[in-house]
Order: structure tokens, then sequence, then C-alpha cells
């Protein structure tokens, strides 16, 4: 909003005036006051990035002013201990930054000394062995302490490139330095300056008795060569930070530059800055305190371990990681209570005779944990506090049931329910599923999806005067207009398609309706905890009886006529089979030519004695209708398909799936395609056909399926090979929203932090005890906007 605000500035430096016309002040008030004005002084002329540092700095120096003026001076006893606020230190007014510098770290998201902090160092290099020239063999990467003994510019024949070429010497032998495209280091070195150096060690002009470092990063010693043996050394002569940028413009903190910076930083406020975890957390979880951390982390002591360092497992990583999770937790933990605080608007006849008479319309029994998950919804829309669940559950485990019953709690209570599907084909697969067993219970379902007409406006009509029970359509149910008669149950059948529902979304149109999500992505526990911290989880940890675990063999090229005989003896008993093409965005074109041709050679080469039908994204709906009604009528034997029959489809007589191109599918995919067959009660066969030569991160996903059919053992090993930001996706937030902590490398520090952060609320959850304040400030700065915290007072 401030950036549209015009002599913003000029407003300032009025305020500022009268403020300090009025009384007098305290000198450090006038400062604060004055530096406001310097603040917005030149506000119209800066980017973005650096507009929005200055606007958090001039946050905090309001905040400071409030401070001074809600607390009263209090007279000093003794020489006070320093206590650094590092949120409220620009990083503009560090030693070796600057407006232009700070500019640039803004586009790293750098603006306070917080902000530095927490960008902890890439990786870790072990600078501290010092060799002799003597002994440096080309190939190796070397720390050498040396004397310059000459130094000149120089430019290169062909290219006119800018060198400046320098010789070293220590008691054993001299080396040859250059350095590209710095011509200002001419005037920096000068004969007889000792440096220190460190760099790749190369045979010049491939000769080894004339050894050369090109581009060295380098030291001066200025107390001559015995400063090389003080420990105030930044770049050579311990173990070295490495950074880097978050975006390519900022290639700065690759440099000794930000290093530099960094080591100024950490001497001058890592001691005495203020710590957001309670001290009794810290004792209790044996952690280091938050300057110790820091200077740990940023410049470790000689004899830290780098194997330790540069895996993240060192106790200063284990400090920074839990306080990423103990603040991701409280603030979820405040979400998820903030939901519960909110009073039900709607009330259910959960002894209505609907769910009832459609259990006994099934051909089977639901299962234990079926059951188990029913009874979990009961309780939470008998609670005075409206739903909020995740139904988590392997392919064909049987959520799509729960959500069918749960949903006719809602129909027999005179409300509405919802169900929102990833994509329009699944939204249709489901109107038809459900249209055929609610029929014989009375209850109208209708499907909304994209277009105009007639049918449309007659859908429209049914939900807005009630007459539709059960809606059907995809997320954008609630985004195009649609006026719901009494909306009571929104099902988000989310399939690691698109995000949870946000109920902010329907709280603004006016609806505080119950909400279920169902995935089935199956992830782990804790994680699950934590990604859909703002739920309460169930788990379908059963699959129906009676049906055969999936076979999956993996072919390659040269047993293609094999694969092909094996479907033939399914197509020869009456079953079907799906063929799986890969489509990606990135060669939409020559994917979706490529299922075409396949179809068109597999009718013509192959299946030549079937019906071979094709089905891919880019069709219309009418036509996608008609395949799948061929398709589910045996019409078609053998259905070419992109991956849009990846969710949902369910025809029980399709019994082998052969999937094109494998390796080029995630593990997870596989695992959903996979699911489409497999839910009739004879044996199913799933073929991955690959490559003649697979790269080894590829036969280690394709082998992981083919051993395992339990979704989460297969989740467990796909967040493995991909890393949770990937695996996620786009969420509310995601994993790359942790600054330091990694979902998997410290999945034990979450489940602690997530101990402690519960024990916190539980005791004051509104965090509003003195010794919580700092905790309270840390967690608005981190969480508030991201994910909309009230203000937690």
């Amino acid at each position: 909003g401030l950036s549209v605000l015009k002599d913003l500035g000029r407003f300032v430096s009025q305020q500022v005036v009268t403020a300090l016309g009025h009384s007098v002040h305290h000198p450090s008030v006038e400062a604060d006051l004055l530096h406001l004005v310097h603040l917005f002084s030149d506000y119209e002329t800066l980017g973005p990035d650096l507009r929005g540092c200055r606007i958090a700095e001039a946050k905090v120096v309001l905040n400071r002013l409030l401070r001074s003026v809600e607390e009263p001076a209090t007279p000093s006893s003794g020489a006070a201990k320093p206590v650094h606020r590092l949120w409220e230190l620009p990083i503009q007014y560090i030693r070796g930054v600057g407006p232009k510098k700070a500019e640039v770290l803004a586009r790293a998201s750098i603006c306070t000394v917080e902000d530095a902090v927490w960008s902890l160092p890439w990786r870790y290099e072990d600078r501290t062995q010092v060799r002799s020239v003597g002994s440096l063999i080309p190939g190796q990467e070397a720390v050498v302490a040396v004397e310059i003994r000459s130094v000149k510019p120089t430019v290169t024949r062909h290219q006119r490139r800018k060198l400046v070429e320098a010789t070293v010497t220590d008691e054993t032998g001299s080396l040859s330095l250059v350095w590209f495209n710095q011509a200002y280091l001419a005037e920096t070195f000068k004969a007889g300056q000792h440096l220190m150096l460190y760099g790749l060690v190369k045979a010049r002009s491939g000769r080894w008795t004339h050894l050369q470092m090109e581009n060295p990063a380098f030291e001066i010693l200025e107390g001559g060569e015995e400063a090389g043996r003080h420990h105030d050394l930044v770049h050579m002569g311990r173990i070295v930070p490495i950074y880097h940028g978050r975006e390519t413009k900022t290639r700065m903190m690759l440099g000794d530059r930000f290093r530099a910076i960094m080591k100024g930083l950490v001497d001058q406020y890592a001691d005495g800055a203020v710590d957001a975890l309670p001290a009794e957390i810290v004792r209790g979880r044996r952690l280091l305190a938050f300057g110790d951390a820091i200077k740990a982390v940023h410049f470790p002591a000689a004899n830290a371990n780098l194997e330790d360092l540069n895996r993240g497992r060192t106790p200063a990583h284990r400090r920074f990681a839990f306080e990423d999770f103990f603040l991701l937790e409280l603030a979820l933990g405040r979400k998820r209570e903030s939901v519960q605080r909110e009073a039900r608007s709607l009330a259910y006849n959960l002894e209505g005779p609907l769910p009832r008479r459609f259990l006994d319309l099934l051909p089977f029994r639901l299962t234990a944990a079926q059951l188990r998950v029913l009874q979990d919804i009961r309780r939470d829309l008998a609670s005075p506090h409206p739903m909020n669940r995740l139904i988590q559950g392997d392919v064909g485990c049987g959520k799509t049931v729960v959500a069918t019953v749960a949903m006719l709690m809602a129909v027999g209570s005179g409300l509405q329910a919802a169900l929102m599907a990833p994509t329009e084909i699944l939204a249709e697969q489901h109107c038809l599923n459900l249209h055929r067993l609610l029929e014989p219970l009375g209850v109208t379902c209708v499907l909304l999806v994209g277009g105009r007409g007639k049918k449309r406006e007659a859908a429209l009509a049914a939900i807005a005067d009630g007459s539709a029970g059960i809606v059907i359509g995809t997320h954008a149910l609630i985004q195009q207009g649609v006026r719901f008669h009494k909306l009571g149950l929104a099902v988000i059948d989310e399939q690691h398609k698109f995000g949870v529902l946000q109920r902010a979304t329907l709280k603004e149109k006016g609806y505080t309706p119950d909400v279920l999500v169902m995935t089935a992505t199956p992830i782990p526990r804790t994680l699950a905890l934590t990604v859909y911290g703002d739920l309460d989880l169930s788990v379908i940890d059963a699959m129906p009886p009676g049906r055969m675990p999936i076979r999956t063999l993996l072919f390659t090229e040269g047993q293609r006529a094999r694969a092909y005989r094996l479907i033939e003896d399914e197509l020869g008993q009456g079953r079907q089979a799906y063929v799986v093409f890969p489509l990606v965005a990135e060669s939409e074109k020559v994917d979706l030519r490529a299922a075409i041709t396949g179809a068109e050679r597999l009718q013509r080469e192959v299946f030549a004695k079937w019906t071979v039908g094709l089905i891919h994204g880019r069709m219309k709906a009418e036509q996608k209708d008609r395949v799948m009604a061929d398709f589910k009528a045996g019409r078609i034997q053998a259905l070419v398909a992109t991956t849009v029959i990846e969710v949902g489809i369910d025809v029980s007589n399709a019994t082998v799936m052969l999937i094109e191109h494998a390796d080029r599918f995630g593990l997870a995919q596989l695992h959903q395609l996979r699911g489409r067959v497999g839910r009739g009660a004879s044996q199913s066969y799933c073929f991955l056909m690959g490559p003649h030569r697979l790269s080894e991160e590829a036969r280690h996903r394709l082998e992981a399926l083919v051993k395992s059919h339990d979704g989460f053992v297969i989740a467990e090993e796909d967040l493995r090979i991909r890393g949770p930001g990937e695996f996620f996706g786009t969420r509310q937030w995601g994993p790359s929203d942790l600054r330091v902590a990694n979902l998997i490398r410290d999945a034990k520090i979450l489940e602690e932090a997530r101990e402690e952060a519960t024990l916190v609320l539980q005791q004051d959850p509104s965090l509003a005890r003195p010794e919580h304040a700092e905790l309270k400030a840390a967690l608005l700065r981190r969480w508030q906007e991201k994910l909309e915290l009230a203000s937690v007072s």
C-alpha cells in the first residue's frame, strides 16, 4: 500500500518536526525520530526491494519509540550486558555494507542482521592446513602462506582480457598467480606483502615444475607472516563458510565480501543476541544458546567436524533447525486453535436414516479403518466447532465411500454438500458414480464445471434453491459466484494436485462449512501433522478385502513384444487395458503427438483384433465423456491415455496397464497410475516400459515401485529421492518457507519441536506470560503474514 503514497518523505518529516517542537525528548528518542526522516527522505526514488527494507526498518524504529513511551525509565545498576535485538538492526548500517550493497542483499531477502544470521552457509571448506609451495601437486586445492615478489597488470593477445599476474614464494619454491577481470588487484598488491592463498593448483603450460593458481582466494597478512598464526583471519587458516545467494543477482554472497560482512556482524552482535526460545526449553533440550549457535554455525572452531558441518548435523545447526520448526509448530497450533475456537453455526442430525440406507445398498462391508474414520467425522460434526479434517490413505483404500457417508449426514440434516475434484474428468466420474449410488435414496447430485448454456443455468438454480443436495465440480465451485442454498460440508479431493482449501475463501463468501480433505499422497505421520498442521488427521490404513496385489514388472525396449503378448492374453479373456503416455507442459506438442501416433500404431499393428481408444487432456469434454463411456461399457478394449487417468478413474474390468517412458514419471505419480488397475477381484498387472539404458536414479525409482505396493513406503522413498520441496509442491506454506530446517534430515528435531510447542500452547495459549514475550514477537515476525495468524494477543 505504501508504494502508491505520494510525498511520504515530506509527510514523515512534517510529523517529526511537529513532535520535536512540542516537547523535549530523551536523546535516544530524538535520534530515532530523526532516523525516521532519513529513512523516507529518498523513499520515492528507491526500488521495491529497498522500499520493503525501509518499511521493515521503520516498523522497528516505531516499535522502539512505542516501547520508550510505555516502559518507565529504570535507574541502571552497574554496567549492563549488551542486548542486541537483531531484527531491529538494518543491514545497511553494518560495517562494509552501505546503501548499494544493502540493495543487493535485499534481493536475497536480507534486510536486517537477523536475516543475515539466519542465512546459514551453504557449505564449508577446511582452510586450516597451510602447505609449503614445494609440496604442492597439480589437481589439489591448497592453502599457502607466501610473499609477493612481483605483480603486474596485463592484457591477453587474442581476446584482450585484462589480467593481473603475480609471482609469490616461500622458502621452498615459487608459484605463479593469475586473476581474470580484477584489474584493481594490481593496485591492491605490493611486492614484499605477505598473503595467504587458497585455490586449485595447476601445472602451467603442462609443466609440473611451473605451478600456478587461477583466481585464488586471498587474505593480506597485515602484520607480516606472523599474522597468519593469529585467529582473526576471515578467509584463511580456519574452517571457512561458503555462502550462496538465493538468486543469480546476489552473486556478491558467493564471494569474500559477504563473508567479511558476516565476520564483523557475528563478532559484534552474537554475544547478547536476544534469544526467542524460552530458557527452560534451551536447557531441557540441551540446545546451544542463540549467540553461541550463531558463532559456531558461521565461523566454526578449527577442530569442528567438517563432515558434520557440511551435512548440517552440528549442535549449532540443530539449534537453528529446532527454532525454525518450533516457531512453525507454534504458528500451526495457533492456526488450528483459532479454527477450533470458531463456533459451529450448522446443526447435524446424526441419527438420520440416509447414511445407514446407503451403507445397506453397498455390495461390501466397510473395513475397520473406514469405520474408525467415520467415527472421527461423527465426533467432529457433533462438536461445538466446525470440522477441519484430513483423511489420508493409499490409492483404492475407500476414502470416497467415507466422504459419501459424510455428505449424506449433511443432506440428511437439510444441508448441502460440495465435492471438489482436481480435474473436470474426475468431477464427471464422481458425479456418474454418486448419481448411480444415490438415485435410489432420492438424493439429487448436480455437476457444475466450466462452460455455459441451459444445463449450467439449471444446475445453478438447483444449487441456489436447495433442490441439489450434493454439488460436484472442481475447486472453482466456490470461486465463480455460485450461490448455495445452505452449504454444510465441503469435501476437497486433493489427490496431491492442489493445496488445502483456505477456510478464509469460504468465510469471505459467507459460508462456514465443515471441511473434509482427502489426499491419496500418503506421507509419514509426523510430516502430515506439519504439512497439514491446521487439520486434524485420520488415516485409512487398510485396503478392502479380496483385492489381490498388483504384479508390477519392469521391461526395457528389447522386451516390448513380451509385454504386448501379456496384454493380449488379458484382452483375450475379456479384460481391458490402459496404455499410458507421459504428457508434460515443456514438451506438450511432442508428447501429444507420441500418444496419438502410439494409439494409431497399436490399433494397426499390435491390437488389430480389438478396439483401441484414445483420451487426452486437450480433447473436448464431450469427446472425453464419450470415450470413457465406451471404455466403461467394454466397447473399447485398450485405452491409450495421457496422465489424465492418473486420478480417480475406476473401471474394475481393466486389469493391465502399460506405462510408456516410465522413467519420465515421478514415483508417487507412478503409484497413482498403477492404482487405476486392481479394482476388481482378478489379478492385475502394471508393466513399466523404460529405455535400454536407464539412469541409476530412474532404475532406483522404478525398482522401488516393483518391490512395494504400500503407498506409505513409496512416499517415504519418493520424499528421500526428490526432497520435501518438490514432493509437497505448492501449498499454503511449503518446506521452502523453512529457513534452515529440512523435513527429512531433521525429522527427529521436528518431533521434539512439536512436543515443546504443544506444551507451551497448553500452558500459555496466547503467549501472554512475560517469559514468552520474545517468543511471541518472533512468532509474529516469522509467520503472521504467511499463515494469516491473528495477533496473538
